[in-house]
Formats: structure tokens, C-alpha cells, sequence
């Protein structure tokens, strides 16, 4: 399942060049050229349901969840990332999940440097750039995993709970392999809802 979470990026790589070529990006981050630019107000999230299994996969910058992005150095700081990644750890209620469908979380991982997580040695940044460059562009990785009873209930996955606890958040870009497919869409919070 894990390959499956690893490939879709890959596998809607030419959606995303083509939504790429219809839209300028604006992101400040323009000239590492890279299709996970980090922008404010932008999430992503890769979603894969096979079988039993729904995992879920969260990349925002932190801006979008806590209002900024440095490392909490004050009282109040500290409460709004732990305050946020108490709101992570209840992915139930963030996705919204059809009671029906009967999911319980497998597993979770949350992973951010404002977490006190380093970032990944595997970025293709040198340290003095991403040292220079990524204090200032934090971005949280929430992973997930569900085990579904019932997945023939899952026949959408509703984000709107997303927009409303971190209304920072203006769009989600969703890369989604289920049942009927795989397929790229963009939600809003006034749209917020796709099918699997």
C-alpha cells in the first residue's frame, strides 16, 4: 500500500504539469521548479483507498495551520503547535469519515520541524541553502492509515472539517486513487467534497 501512496504523485505527474501550464504560480518558492512548491494557503493531499485500507497523506506549510512558521520560541507559540497537533491527532473528525464505513486509525504519523522533527536529509537542497531557506518555509506531514469495515460506504471524503479548523487554508490539491480510479481535483471550502 505504501508503493501505491509512493506512486501516485507520479502517476497524476501529467495533470499536474498541465494544471501548471494553464496556471502561473505565484508561490514564493518559484525557483526550486518543483511540482510540491511550497505556497500559503495550499495543501496537498494524497489519498488511496485498496481494499480494506485508507491511508491519507497531509503536506501543508505550517503557516496554513498554526499563522506561522518559525520555531516556537514563545508560551504562546508553543500552545498553537500543540494545540494544532492535538487537532492532527484526531483524523476521524479532521476528515469526517461516514460512520457507516467503520474506519479506525492503523496508524499516524505527524512529522514537522515545529514538532521538534528534523527535516529530511533526502531534500536535494545542500544544509547552508535549506538552513538559510527552510526555517523560514515549515511545512507538517500528517500520514495516516484506517482500517475500513466497510469501505463500499466511503463514497466521499468530505474536507470541509480541514477548512474549518485551519481557515488559513484556502485550497487543498487532492491526488486520489480509488475504486472508480485515480483523478486530480482542487477543493475549497465551499467545495469541499469529492467522490471516491
Amino acid at each position: 500500500m505504501r508503493r501505491l501512496l509512493l506512486a501516485l504523485p507520479f502517476a497524476l505527474l501529467p495533470l499536474a504539469v498541465a494544471h501548471a501550464a494553464d496556471e502561473h504560480d505565484h508561490d514564493h518558492d518559484h525557483e526550486h521548479g518543483s511540482l510540491g512548491a511550497h505556497e500559503h494557503g495550499v495543501g496537498r493531499l494524497n489519498a488511496a483507498l485498496d481494499g480494506q485500507t485508507l491511508e491519507l497523506e497531509l503536506q501543508s506549510p505550517a503557516m496554513n495551520l498554526v499563522g506561522f512558521e518559525h520555531a516556537a520560541t514563545t508560551d504562546a507559540d508553543k500552545a498553537k503547535v500543540a494545540a494544532v497537533r492535538t487537532q492532527l491527532e484526531k483524523p476521524l473528525a479532521l476528515f469526517n469519515l461516514p460512520k457507516a464505513a467503520g474506519c479506525v486509525v492503523a496508524s499516524q504519523e505527524l512529522e514537522s520541524p515545529l514538532f521538534g522533527d528534523k527535516p529530511d536529509a533526502d531534500d536535494d537542497h545542500d544544509e547552508d541553502a535549506k538552513d538559510a531557506h527552510h526555517h523560514d518555509h515549515s511545512e507538517i506531514h500528517a500520514h495516516y492509515r484506517f482500517t475500513c469495515a466497510t469501505p463500499g460506504a466511503l463514497k466521499t471524503l468530505d474536507l470541509a472539517n480541514i477548512f474549518n479548523t485551519f481557515p488559513a487554508t484556502q485550497k487543498i490539491q487532492v491526488q486520489l486513487i480509488g475504486p472508480s480510479g485515480q483523478q486530480g481535483v482542487e477543493v475549497t471550502a465551499k467545495a469541499a467534497s469529492l467522490k471516491f
